[in-house]
Protein backbone atom coordinates (compact mmCIF):
# COMPACT_ATOMS: atom_id res chain seq x y z
CA UNK A 1 0.00 0.00 0.00
CA UNK A 2 1.26 3.80 -0.70
CA UNK A 3 2.91 5.41 2.60
CA UNK A 4 0.94 7.75 4.36
CA UNK A 5 2.89 11.40 5.27
CA UNK A 6 3.80 12.37 8.36
CA UNK A 7 4.44 15.75 6.76
CA UNK A 8 2.03 18.79 7.42
CA UNK A 9 -0.47 19.61 4.75
CA UNK A 10 0.75 22.66 2.16
CA UNK A 11 -0.30 25.71 3.50
CA UNK A 12 -1.93 27.99 0.89
CA UNK A 13 -3.95 31.22 1.33
CA UNK A 14 -6.08 29.73 -1.35
CA UNK A 15 -6.67 26.16 -3.16
CA UNK A 16 -4.89 25.31 -6.21
CA UNK A 17 -7.08 25.26 -9.10
CA UNK A 18 -6.96 21.41 -10.52
CA UNK A 19 -7.68 21.31 -14.47
CA UNK A 20 -7.41 17.63 -15.77
CA UNK A 21 -8.95 16.25 -19.05
CA UNK A 22 -7.62 14.12 -21.98
CA UNK A 23 -4.89 15.45 -24.80
CA UNK A 24 -6.69 17.73 -27.01
CA UNK A 25 -9.46 18.87 -24.55
CA UNK A 26 -8.43 22.03 -24.31
CA UNK A 27 -6.64 21.94 -20.96
CA UNK A 28 -3.83 23.96 -21.63
CA UNK A 29 -5.79 27.32 -22.82
CA UNK A 30 -8.53 26.67 -20.33
CA UNK A 31 -6.02 26.80 -17.36
CA UNK A 32 -4.17 29.99 -18.83
CA UNK A 33 -7.57 31.91 -19.20
CA UNK A 34 -8.15 30.84 -15.28
CA UNK A 35 -4.57 31.76 -13.87
CA UNK A 36 -5.56 35.10 -16.57
CA UNK A 37 -8.78 36.01 -14.64
CA UNK A 38 -7.16 34.87 -11.40
CA UNK A 39 -4.19 36.86 -10.95
CA UNK A 40 -2.51 33.19 -11.08
CA UNK A 41 0.69 31.23 -12.35
CA UNK A 42 0.03 28.00 -14.50
CA UNK A 43 2.19 24.59 -13.22
CA UNK A 44 1.88 22.36 -15.60
CA UNK A 45 2.03 17.85 -14.41
CA UNK A 46 2.68 16.49 -17.97
CA UNK A 47 5.48 14.29 -17.33
CA UNK A 48 7.21 15.34 -21.19
CA UNK A 49 6.89 18.91 -21.42
CA UNK A 50 9.45 18.92 -18.79
CA UNK A 51 12.42 17.90 -21.59
CA UNK A 52 14.38 20.79 -23.17
CA UNK A 53 13.68 20.46 -26.79
CA UNK A 54 10.74 18.33 -26.95
CA UNK A 55 7.84 21.37 -27.67
CA UNK A 56 5.65 20.24 -30.59
CA UNK A 57 5.41 16.76 -30.04
CA UNK A 58 4.66 17.68 -26.45
CA UNK A 59 1.93 19.99 -26.79
CA UNK A 60 3.91 22.47 -25.18
CA UNK A 61 2.62 25.75 -25.34
CA UNK A 62 4.87 28.25 -27.35
CA UNK A 63 6.67 31.02 -25.04
CA UNK A 64 5.14 33.49 -27.28
CA UNK A 65 1.57 32.23 -26.31
CA UNK A 66 2.13 32.37 -22.43
CA UNK A 67 0.14 35.51 -21.46
CA UNK A 68 0.73 34.21 -17.63
CA UNK A 69 3.90 32.53 -15.98
CA UNK A 70 4.16 28.94 -16.83
CA UNK A 71 5.77 26.03 -14.84
CA UNK A 72 6.94 22.76 -15.44
CA UNK A 73 8.39 23.31 -18.63
CA UNK A 74 12.30 22.61 -19.64
CA UNK A 75 13.37 21.72 -16.39
CA UNK A 76 15.61 18.45 -17.39
CA UNK A 77 17.24 17.56 -20.52
CA UNK A 78 15.95 14.70 -22.64
CA UNK A 79 18.09 12.22 -21.86
CA UNK A 80 17.78 12.81 -17.84
CA UNK A 81 15.53 10.69 -15.48
CA UNK A 82 12.90 12.42 -13.63
CA UNK A 83 10.28 10.75 -11.31
CA UNK A 84 6.43 11.91 -10.02
CA UNK A 85 8.48 11.84 -6.56
CA UNK A 86 10.58 14.54 -7.94
CA UNK A 87 7.49 16.42 -9.65
CA UNK A 88 5.82 16.41 -6.42
CA UNK A 89 8.58 18.77 -4.63
CA UNK A 90 8.88 20.50 -7.61
CA UNK A 91 5.25 21.32 -7.95
CA UNK A 92 5.01 21.81 -4.13
CA UNK A 93 7.81 24.65 -3.64
CA UNK A 94 5.84 26.42 -7.14
CA UNK A 95 2.96 26.43 -5.05
CA UNK A 96 4.40 27.52 -2.00
CA UNK A 97 6.39 30.65 -3.94
CA UNK A 98 3.42 31.35 -6.43
CA UNK A 99 0.87 31.91 -3.08
CA UNK A 100 3.54 33.87 -0.71
CA UNK A 101 3.54 36.51 -3.68
CA UNK A 102 -0.19 36.84 -3.79
CA UNK A 103 -1.04 34.97 -6.85
CA UNK A 104 -3.46 32.02 -7.35
CA UNK A 105 -2.01 28.34 -8.34
CA UNK A 106 -3.40 26.86 -11.24
CA UNK A 107 -2.32 23.48 -12.04
CA UNK A 108 -2.84 21.59 -15.61
CA UNK A 109 -2.42 18.01 -15.46
CA UNK A 110 -2.02 15.59 -18.34
CA UNK A 111 -0.28 13.12 -16.15
CA UNK A 112 -2.63 11.83 -14.09
CA UNK A 113 -0.07 10.19 -11.49
CA UNK A 114 1.84 13.85 -11.67
CA UNK A 115 -1.26 15.87 -10.50
CA UNK A 116 -1.97 13.26 -7.69
CA UNK A 117 1.63 13.25 -6.73
CA UNK A 118 1.54 17.08 -6.72
CA UNK A 119 -1.79 17.16 -5.13
CA UNK A 120 -2.67 13.85 -2.33
CA UNK A 121 -0.86 12.80 0.54
CA UNK A 122 1.73 10.26 -1.04
CA UNK A 123 4.95 9.24 0.46
CA UNK A 124 6.71 7.69 -2.20
CA UNK A 125 8.74 4.76 -1.74
CA UNK A 126 12.56 5.07 -1.88
CA UNK A 127 12.68 3.01 -5.45
CA UNK A 128 11.04 6.26 -7.45
CA UNK A 129 13.96 8.50 -6.56
CA UNK A 130 16.32 8.66 -9.45
CA UNK A 131 19.85 7.36 -9.57
CA UNK A 132 19.78 3.85 -7.58
CA UNK A 133 21.36 0.45 -8.37
CA UNK A 134 18.59 -1.49 -8.80
CA UNK A 135 17.46 0.76 -11.26
CA UNK A 136 20.37 0.46 -13.25
CA UNK A 137 20.87 -3.60 -12.85
CA UNK A 138 17.25 -3.38 -14.64
CA UNK A 139 18.00 -0.71 -17.28
CA UNK A 140 20.78 -2.74 -18.31
CA UNK A 141 18.80 -5.81 -18.32
CA UNK A 142 16.19 -4.53 -20.53
CA UNK A 143 19.10 -3.25 -22.83
CA UNK A 144 20.49 -6.89 -23.20
CA UNK A 145 17.05 -9.02 -23.10
CA UNK A 146 14.65 -6.75 -24.24
CA UNK A 147 10.83 -5.56 -22.87
CA UNK A 148 9.30 -9.11 -22.81
CA UNK A 149 11.97 -10.68 -21.29
CA UNK A 150 12.21 -7.71 -18.33
CA UNK A 151 8.06 -8.00 -17.78
CA UNK A 152 8.53 -11.82 -17.49
CA UNK A 153 11.11 -10.89 -14.98
CA UNK A 154 8.36 -9.29 -12.87
CA UNK A 155 5.71 -11.85 -13.76
CA UNK A 156 8.16 -14.42 -12.11
CA UNK A 157 8.20 -12.91 -8.60
CA UNK A 158 5.15 -10.10 -9.01
CA UNK A 159 2.62 -11.61 -11.30
CA UNK A 160 -0.77 -9.55 -9.88
CA UNK A 161 1.79 -6.26 -10.80
CA UNK A 162 2.60 -7.48 -14.18
CA UNK A 163 -0.59 -8.07 -15.13
CA UNK A 164 -1.90 -4.38 -15.06
CA UNK A 165 1.18 -3.24 -16.37
CA UNK A 166 1.91 -3.61 -20.28
CA UNK A 167 5.19 -5.54 -21.30
CA UNK A 168 6.34 -2.44 -23.87
CA UNK A 169 5.99 -0.26 -20.85
CA UNK A 170 9.36 -0.87 -19.46
CA UNK A 171 9.91 2.40 -17.58
CA UNK A 172 6.83 1.65 -15.24
CA UNK A 173 7.87 -2.45 -15.14
CA UNK A 174 11.33 -1.71 -14.45
CA UNK A 175 9.62 0.68 -11.21
CA UNK A 176 7.64 -2.50 -9.77
CA UNK A 177 10.51 -4.26 -10.20
CA UNK A 178 12.33 -1.29 -8.29
CA UNK A 179 10.08 -1.30 -5.40
CA UNK A 180 9.35 -4.86 -4.95
CA UNK A 181 13.57 -5.09 -4.50
CA UNK A 182 13.84 -2.49 -2.61
CA UNK A 183 10.91 -1.65 -0.34
CA UNK A 184 8.95 -5.03 -0.74
CA UNK A 185 6.34 -3.24 -1.95
CA UNK A 186 3.62 -4.29 -4.69
CA UNK A 187 3.32 -2.46 -7.44
CA UNK A 188 -0.35 -3.28 -7.70
CA UNK A 189 -0.72 -2.58 -3.91
CA UNK A 190 0.25 1.54 -4.26
CA UNK A 191 -2.05 1.81 -7.55
CA UNK A 192 -5.08 0.21 -6.02
CA UNK A 193 -4.42 2.24 -2.90
CA UNK A 194 -4.24 5.69 -4.83
CA UNK A 195 -8.08 5.93 -4.46
CA UNK A 196 -7.93 5.87 -0.97
CA UNK A 197 -5.63 8.84 -0.41
CA UNK A 198 -6.49 11.90 1.10
CA UNK A 199 -4.70 15.89 0.08
CA UNK A 200 -1.76 17.04 1.67
CA UNK A 201 -2.22 20.43 -0.67
CA UNK A 202 -5.83 22.07 -0.66
CA UNK A 203 -7.05 22.17 -4.03
CA UNK A 204 -10.53 22.46 -6.26
CA UNK A 205 -10.66 19.65 -9.25
CA UNK A 206 -12.19 20.40 -12.32
CA UNK A 207 -12.34 18.31 -15.47
CA UNK A 208 -13.04 19.10 -18.99
CA UNK A 209 -15.34 16.30 -21.13
CA UNK A 210 -15.19 15.89 -24.83
CA UNK A 211 -17.31 13.58 -26.85
CA UNK A 212 -15.05 10.55 -28.02
CA UNK A 213 -15.79 10.44 -31.47
CA UNK A 214 -15.18 14.70 -31.45
CA UNK A 215 -12.14 13.96 -29.63
CA UNK A 216 -10.38 11.48 -32.25
CA UNK A 217 -11.13 14.05 -34.83
CA UNK A 218 -9.46 16.74 -32.39
CA UNK A 219 -6.42 14.29 -32.09
CA UNK A 220 -6.35 13.91 -35.68
CA UNK A 221 -6.07 17.47 -36.82
CA UNK A 222 -3.57 17.71 -33.63
CA UNK A 223 -1.13 15.14 -35.10
CA UNK A 224 -1.37 16.98 -38.61
CA UNK A 225 -0.57 20.12 -36.90
CA UNK A 226 2.34 18.84 -35.29
CA UNK A 227 3.99 17.66 -38.41
CA UNK A 228 3.12 20.82 -40.02
CA UNK A 229 4.78 22.83 -37.68
CA UNK A 230 8.00 21.31 -37.63
CA UNK A 231 7.56 17.80 -35.67
CA UNK A 232 10.26 16.09 -38.04
CA UNK A 233 12.88 18.60 -37.74
CA UNK A 234 12.48 18.50 -33.76
CA UNK A 235 12.98 14.84 -33.68
CA UNK A 236 16.00 15.22 -36.31
CA UNK A 237 17.65 17.74 -34.19
CA UNK A 238 17.09 15.83 -30.70
CA UNK A 239 18.60 12.89 -32.48
CA UNK A 240 21.68 14.85 -33.98
CA UNK A 241 22.20 15.47 -29.92
CA UNK A 242 22.47 12.38 -29.32
CA UNK A 243 18.96 11.78 -27.12
CA UNK A 244 17.79 9.05 -29.70
CA UNK A 245 18.16 6.02 -27.17
CA UNK A 246 17.34 8.20 -24.24
CA UNK A 247 15.15 7.24 -21.83
CA UNK A 248 12.51 10.26 -23.14
CA UNK A 249 12.38 9.30 -26.83
CA UNK A 250 12.31 5.73 -26.60
CA UNK A 251 8.32 6.78 -24.68
CA UNK A 252 7.38 9.45 -25.42
CA UNK A 253 4.47 9.34 -27.60
CA UNK A 254 5.26 11.59 -31.33
CA UNK A 255 8.91 10.93 -30.96
CA UNK A 256 9.48 7.30 -30.76
CA UNK A 257 7.58 7.00 -34.12
CA UNK A 258 8.90 9.52 -35.91
CA UNK A 259 12.70 8.24 -34.74
CA UNK A 260 11.23 4.79 -36.22
CA UNK A 261 10.58 6.66 -39.67
CA UNK A 262 13.83 8.70 -39.78
CA UNK A 263 15.70 5.62 -39.05
CA UNK A 264 13.26 3.81 -42.33
CA UNK A 265 11.49 1.01 -40.26
CA UNK A 266 8.28 2.84 -41.58
CA UNK A 267 7.17 5.86 -43.69
CA UNK A 268 6.68 8.65 -42.25
CA UNK A 269 2.69 8.32 -43.49
CA UNK A 270 2.52 5.35 -41.29
CA UNK A 271 4.33 7.50 -38.58
CA UNK A 272 1.55 9.75 -38.58
CA UNK A 273 -1.10 7.41 -38.19
CA UNK A 274 0.59 5.65 -35.61
CA UNK A 275 1.15 8.67 -33.30
CA UNK A 276 -2.81 9.42 -34.00
CA UNK A 277 -3.66 5.97 -32.76
CA UNK A 278 -1.38 5.86 -29.70
CA UNK A 279 -2.41 9.38 -28.56
CA UNK A 280 -5.85 8.18 -28.80
CA UNK A 281 -5.68 5.26 -26.60
CA UNK A 282 -3.43 7.67 -24.21
CA UNK A 283 -6.44 10.08 -24.03
CA UNK A 284 -8.77 6.87 -23.25
CA UNK A 285 -6.48 6.56 -20.36
CA UNK A 286 -6.25 9.71 -19.60
CA UNK A 287 -10.07 9.78 -19.28
CA UNK A 288 -10.40 6.43 -17.13
CA UNK A 289 -8.11 7.89 -14.82
CA UNK A 290 -10.21 10.91 -13.31
CA UNK A 291 -13.34 9.20 -14.63
CA UNK A 292 -13.91 7.72 -11.01
CA UNK A 293 -12.39 10.41 -8.69
CA UNK A 294 -15.70 12.17 -6.97
CA UNK A 295 -13.84 15.38 -6.45
CA UNK A 296 -13.88 16.33 -10.42
CA UNK A 297 -16.23 18.49 -11.36
CA UNK A 298 -16.84 18.15 -15.10
CA UNK A 299 -17.53 21.27 -17.73
CA UNK A 300 -19.07 20.26 -21.39
CA UNK A 301 -15.73 21.12 -23.63
CA UNK A 302 -17.13 19.74 -26.85
CA UNK A 303 -17.66 23.53 -28.41
CA UNK A 304 -14.15 24.58 -27.26
CA UNK A 305 -15.08 27.93 -26.46
CA UNK A 306 -12.64 28.62 -23.57
CA UNK A 307 -14.38 31.69 -22.33
CA UNK A 308 -17.35 29.90 -21.63
CA UNK A 309 -15.65 26.58 -19.95
CA UNK A 310 -13.26 29.57 -18.22
CA UNK A 311 -16.86 30.96 -16.78
CA UNK A 312 -18.03 27.59 -15.47
CA UNK A 313 -15.01 27.16 -13.64
CA UNK A 314 -14.84 30.33 -11.92
CA UNK A 315 -18.45 30.33 -10.88
CA UNK A 316 -17.39 27.34 -9.05
CA UNK A 317 -14.46 28.58 -6.99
Amino acid sequence: MPKTSEKPALELSQPVIVIVGPTASGKTDVAQEIARRANGEVVSADSMQIYEGMDIGTGKLPAAERIVPHWGFDIRKPGEAYSASLFQEYARTCFADIDARGKRCVLAGGTGFYVRAAIDDYDFASGEQVGNSVREKWAAFLAEHGSQALWDALNECDAESAAIIHPNNSKRVVRALEMLELDGVSYASQHEGLATLGQAVPALFFGLSVDPELLKKRINVRVDGMFEAGLVDEVRALCEQGFTEALTAREAIGYKEVVAALEGRCSMEEASEAIKLATRRYAKRQRSWWRHDERVRWVAADDGDVARMADEIQQLF
